[in-house]
């Protein structure tokens, strides 16, 4: 068995059911363990694995699981949660009213102006912008959100040591001394096909809500609205989208939403989770 053929999701409810991550792993086969420990060599150690983490530490980088107190809560609610997390910077309790905003790399200029229409909008009502540190509509809505004075957090799809696209490099390392970048992948982990459809599972499960500004049929934007759905949080349909034949279909799901402003998605959240209703 493969680190990739091990589940996640089976991981981390091991874990929670075990009490302890390291206990759990010390009983495991190698290949389990190195689901969440990647090292090196035909065995896993403990000693390596502390090893690693502080290591990890002394880089700034953090790691929680899910047995702590400091992983998100929103995360900690869908099914397909990571077993642990490594985080730059640091999170806070703010992040639980997080909305992710994301689209396409290839951004149209119309594109670019509703992606930071949309994150003024939230901002101003106290929301943490969450995206995934791509470019185009990614980058644009952790860039709207610092020069608007908010919070921003990156779940990104390789590990901490890297940067991708490259270019997103100096805005990661902003968003992690102001913020937090977060990755569910080793730190040495670099960019593979399979790994940016698993940060889109955890952004949304991350986030309150998802807002798709722009994406064609095979963004990755689209694939979270549909796991945001599967997730049981709401999606926000941008018009700008629903040219395509895929945001037609999605809109048609419940709790999906077509929205011209960022307005609009504030007014739903305050129904959806502010209201005496929704708070009963």
């Amino acid at each position: 068995m493969t680190r990739r053929e091990v589940p996640w999701n089976r991981l981390a409810g091991a874990i929670e059911e075990e009490g302890s991550a390291l206990r759990l792993l010390s009983s495991w086969e190698a290949e389990m363990a190195r689901t969440l420990f990647p090292v090196d060599g035909d065995q896993v150690t403990l000693d390596q694995m502390e090893d690693d983490v502080h290591k990890f530490a002394d880089e700034g980088i953090a790691v929680t699981t899910v047995l702590d107190d400091r992983y998100p809560s929103n995360l900690r609610m869908v099914h397909d949660r990571p077993p642990a997390l490594f985080i730059r910077g640091e999170l806070a309790p703010s992040d639980e009213r997080s909305v992710a905003v994301v689209g396409t790399r290839r951004a149209s200029a119309p594109g670019i102006t509703a992606a930071r229409s949309v994150v003024a909008d939230l901002v101003a009502a106290n929301y943490v912008v969450v995206s995934g540190l791509a470019a185009g509509i990614d980058a644009t809505a952790h860039e709207a959100a610092l020069e608007t004075g908010g919070r921003t957090v990156a779940v990104i799809g390789t590990g901490l040591r890297h940067s991708f696209p490259e270019a997103n490099a100096a805005l990661q390392a902003r968003i992690a001394s102001e913020a937090a970048v977060v990755s569910q992948f080793w730190p040495s982990q670099g960019p593979r096909r399979w790994t940016f459809p698993q940060r889109n599972a955890v952004m949304s499960g991350f986030a309150r809500a998802t807002v798709v500004i722009e994406a064609g049929n095979t963004s990755g934007a689209r694939m979270q609205a549909r796991l945001a759905s599967e997730h049981g949080r709401p999606v926000f349909l941008h018009r700008l989208v629903m040219g395509h034949e895929w945001a037609q279909m999605a809109a048609e799901r419940p709790g999906t939403f077509v929205v011209d402003h960022g307005a609009d998605v504030v007014d739903h959240l305050v129904r959806l989770y502010e209201s005496p209703l929704a708070l009963a």
